[in-house]
């Protein structure tokens, strides 16, 4: 897997990063389930009815894995933690939107213990700092797995998204740094396949894989000739 290590600028990502925002929302509504959740609990306990009790344990249980939930994820998507374990990997811009811009992504998609097998995703995002809004502009990203835990079929790993290198620093150094340890067939790869970048979006799965035979020789391990 390639990483890439850099000094993430916490202020900057809190402005920008559509994860941290991601997960503040999510926190936030897991608190409003635990008081929700809890008031339930007390009223149904006070109402003193043998099925008042049973549905009182039901929703004793829901307000403490809300509170887990609301308590856990900030340490789950910690900033840091997420670009440091993430891969590094190659996104252009596709379109460009009112707000914002459609990234088109490139993707190891295969369980960890597997060979690779290369996908094309997209994600919109609503600020690229450091970056031109224009397609083809080259922005380095890293991956978010949404689950450790490995599909049961096909070889195939949990769905995966992806989040610039440019919504954790303001650094031009780091960009251009990151944009160079990306090899240039994958950047090449990307920029032929832009026109399916809509193709990709409406997938059942929001991932389109692509063919082993038909990627460049460096993404299929194969001696150049």
């Amino acid at each position: 897997m390639r990483r890439f290590e850099f000094p993430v600028d916490r202020g900057h990502a809190r402005a920008v990063n559509q994860v941290v925002a991601d997960t503040r929302r999510l926190r936030l509504s897991a608190f409003i389930a635990v008081i929700v959740l809890g008031l339930c609990t007390a009223v149904l306990i006070w109402l003193n009815h043998p099925y008042s009790f049973l549905l009182a344990i039901a929703t004793a249980l829901g307000t403490v894995t809300a509170l887990f939930a609301a308590l856990w994820t900030p340490h789950r998507a910690r900033i840091e933690k997420l670009y440091a374990e993430g891969e590094l990997v190659p996104a252009v811009v596709s379109e460009r939107l009112t707000r914002g811009a459609v990234l088109l992504i490139l993707v190891d998609v295969a369980k960890a213990d597997a060979d690779p097998r290369y996908a094309l995703i997209t994600r919109k995002v609503r600020a690229l700092p450091g970056h031109l809004i224009q397609p083809g502009e080259q922005v380095p990203s890293v991956t978010v797995r949404a689950d450790r835990a490995p599909l049961s079929t096909g070889g195939l790993g949990q769905p995966v998204s992806a989040m610039p290198v440019a919504w954790g620093t303001r650094d031009p150094a780091v960009l251009e740094r990151a944009r160079a340890a990306i090899p240039q067939a994958e950047w090449k790869l990307l920029a032929d396949n832009l026109d399916l970048a809509e193709k990709v979006r409406h997938a059942d799965a929001k991932r389109l894989l692509l063919d082993p035979h038909q990627l460049p020789q460096e993404l299929r391990g194969e001696p150049s000739r």
